[in-house]
């Protein structure tokens, strides 16, 4: 666990922010209900990431040790999306959204 703080520190990540909304709808679902500040910083959060692994660069030490990496922002949505789920299947309603092939 020590070594994904570490990595996710170099890059300035939350372990929350490695969920990817085109693999899992409900994660898709909890993003789309959180407050826009919070999805915006997450976006901030993984641009960084993207340039600075592209120049191979680590964040400074300084912002390093400011980084809350395991510090929960998703969980407790993403828990509400998938009891709503569980009991939409439950009572036999159709879900909330599907996934389609174009």
């Amino acid at each position: 666990m020590k070594a994904v703080s570490q990595r996710l520190r170099h890059y300035g990540l939350r372990y929350d922010d490695l969920y990817d909304p085109y693999y899992d709808l409900d994660i898709k679902e909890a993003l789309n209900r959180l407050p826009r500040e919070i999805v915006d910083a997450r976006n901030q959060r993984l641009k960084r990431a993207m340039d600075l692994s592209m120049k191979h660069e680590y964040l400074p030490e300084h912002l390093q040790a400011q980084q809350t990496p395991f510090r929960s922002y998703l969980q407790e949505m993403l828990a509400l999306v998938k009891r709503e789920k569980a009991e939409r299947e439950a009572l036999g309603a159709l879900p909330l959204y599907q996934r389609t092939i174009p």
